[in-house]
């Protein structure tokens, strides 16, 4: 780890997780990084923060899974403001150990999961004696109460809320869309039966009309029947059924 030809001052977020130290000491971190805010050093073989160096601004400090049993009273001459502390997998045994975090006034959050002190006999109520300042104490506070979750993206509740509200919305227009597909059916559906209802009408009108016009030429034939003078009208009659006759002659003859 190395600070040449950077900015150190600009930082205010530092991972060195799993970058391990040398015996145990921070190489490369040092007092130029004067406005870090959040410095995480999680499984880099740590034995103490001894060689911490003075971060005025640090607000958050991740030690997990390191080897520090002790200590810990310089966090508060270098990390004064600290407000969340994270010792959680290291050699801490015993209550009196973290005595020195009575120093940092602002501390309202200490993890110590893994810890052998965790197995001590009423080890929350002996901790929250201890520091009074302390609001949580591995996540849960002296009620029993969880921690609220600080960042809700950061478990993607945030984006599983909008995919399914997307999924909502789509589901939606594509019920909306079949509606609108049913409605346009229906019209057709009625356009279509309008149609063949104005056909149907149109046929019956012709058909009447037809009808109308073999009825009128049978009475212009009868009427110009009884305008024939009687003579006439019976010799026609007459050469009818002289025609008929003939006609039934001939069928005779035919069998």
């Amino acid at each position: 780890m190395t600070t040449a030809g950077c900015l150190c001052w600009q930082v205010k977020e530092l991972v060195l997780d799993n970058c391990r130290s040398d015996d145990g000491k921070i190489v490369g971190l040092s007092s130029d990084f004067e406005n870090l805010e959040f410095l995480s050093m999680i499984n880099i073989n740590l034995l103490s923060v001894s060689n911490l160096p003075k971060l005025n601004k640090l607000r958050k400090l991740e030690l997990s899974d390191n080897r520090i049993s002790g200590g810990l009273e310089v966090l508060a001459e270098r990390t004064p403001n600290l407000t969340h502390l994270n010792l959680s997998g290291n050699k801490i045994k015993d209550i009196n150990t973290l005595e020195p975090l009575k120093k940092l006034p602002n501390l309202h959050s200490l993890d110590l999961f893994n810890c052998e002190v965790t197995m001590l006999i009423n080890y929350r109520e002996s901790v929250f004696t201890l520091l009074p300042q302390l609001t949580y104490l591995d996540g849960f506070d002296a009620d029993d109460q969880e921690a609220p979750d600080s960042d809700p993206e950061a478990d993607g509740d945030g984006l599983e809320d909008e995919y399914e509200n997307g999924e909502e919305g789509e589901e939606e227009d594509d019920d909306d869309d079949e509606d609108d597909l049913d409605e346009e059916v229906i019209d057709d559906e009625e356009d279509e039966d309008d149609d063949l209802e104005g056909e149907e009408e149109e046929d019956g009108v012709d058909d009447e009309e037809e009808d109308e016009e073999e009825d009128g030429e049978d009475d212009e034939e009868d009427e110009a029947d009884d305008d024939l003078p009687r003579g006439e009208k019976r010799k026609r009659n007459l050469e009818d059924e002289g025609e008929e006759d003939a006609e039934e002659e001939e069928d005779d003859e035919d069998d």
